[in-house]
């Protein structure tokens, strides 16, 4: 079994090759069963959660992620999310390899906002707002320019502001005009195109706040104690999609929403799936608001670690 560590498997998930990858995946049939979800309690107080995550294709790879989420790690400087990846021949059960889960779950996050970006956000979209400074956060700008190129101002908030300034500064480093923000409610109202990468239980990002034509891209919650939007984010002048069937039952966001009357499940207008397959359409015109909720799914997982290992084989 091959081992590829951080930077290998970074090295191989590139954006202009792995939202492609994404895309063919989300249009085939892959086997993708329900995540299997505990929570970690260490003396009876709750530490974390632990997901198992499987899917199997007919391309004959089968895939398996463990991901450990423990909100409150930023507390003492560690990442919130650690995971682990382990890829399989689907015809033999033989393990191929070990990859790095976070370097997996952050890239395939990432593009897969930048998948439904390609069918939601404007065309001439230029503004960018990162909520967040974790790893998907940082991964935003590339992801995004990858299908929105005319992005040409990013800027970041987060929670903590010297985590914004240093990403800020991160960005500004490759090249980019990049800028950390505190006014969110005014960053927001500026953005053409808003993305959220956080761990918030309380909703950041306020419905009355998105411009006319922007597009809100909620990939951060993903458990229904977790939120980034409030309920009128996703009322009915909104055009709402998420990445999978799962999301409604997931998201707090989401269950938010219809409790409050703004959603109705039959109101969603549509999947990554339908999106990639053509059945649904994304943006229609330059003026309607958008907006995009993803959960996750082990579809993009073995997208990923399919490219990672294809990557490294000889031609």
């Amino acid at each position: 079994m091959q081992h590829f560590d951080a930077a290998a498997t970074r090295a191989a998930l590139g954006f202009d090759t792995l939202v492609p990858a994404l895309r063919a995946a989300f249009a085939a049939q892959v086997q993708v069963p329900p995540r299997h979800v505990h929570a970690i309690a260490q003396q009876g107080q709750a530490q974390g959660t632990v997901l198992i995550m499987p899917a199997w294709s007919d391309a004959g790879y089968l895939g398996i992620k463990t991901i450990n989420i423990f909100p409150g790690n930023g507390a003492s400087g560690l990442p919130g999310l650690h995971a682990t990846y382990v890829l399989y021949d689907a015809r033999t059960g033989v393990p191929l390899a070990m990859m790095d889960g976070n370097e997996i779950t952050a890239h395939r996050t990432a593009a897969a906002a930048a998948l439904g970006a390609s069918f939601l956000a404007r065309e001439d979209a230029r503004r960018l707002l990162v909520l967040g400074a974790g790893r998907v956060a940082r991964l935003l700008p590339a992801a995004m320019r990858s299908v929105r190129p005319g992005l040409a101002q990013v800027r970041v908030w987060n929670h903590r502001p010297e985590g914004a300034e240093a990403l800020a500064a991160q960005w500004r480093a490759q090249g980019l005009q990049a800028q950390a923000v505190t006014d969110l409610e005014s960053a927001v109202r500026e953005a053409d195109l808003v993305s959220c990468a956080t761990l918030a239980t309380q909703p950041l990002v306020r419905g009355g706040w998105l411009a006319p034509g922007a597009h809100l891209d909620l990939i951060g919650s993903f458990t229904p104690e977790m939120r980034e939007a409030d309920p009128a984010c996703f009322g009915p002048d909104r055009r709402v999609f998420v990445d999978t069937d799962e999301a409604p039952t997931k998201a707090g966001d989401l269950l938010d929403a219809m409790a409050a009357g703004q959603l109705h499940r039959h109101a969603l207008q549509g999947n990554l799936h339908q999106l990639c397959r053509g059945e649904r359409s994304g943006r229609r015109d330059a003026s309607e608001r958008t907006v995009f909720k993803a959960v996750g799914s082990a579809l993009e997982d073995l997208a990923a670690a399919t490219q990672v290992w294809e990557s490294r084989q000889p031609a």
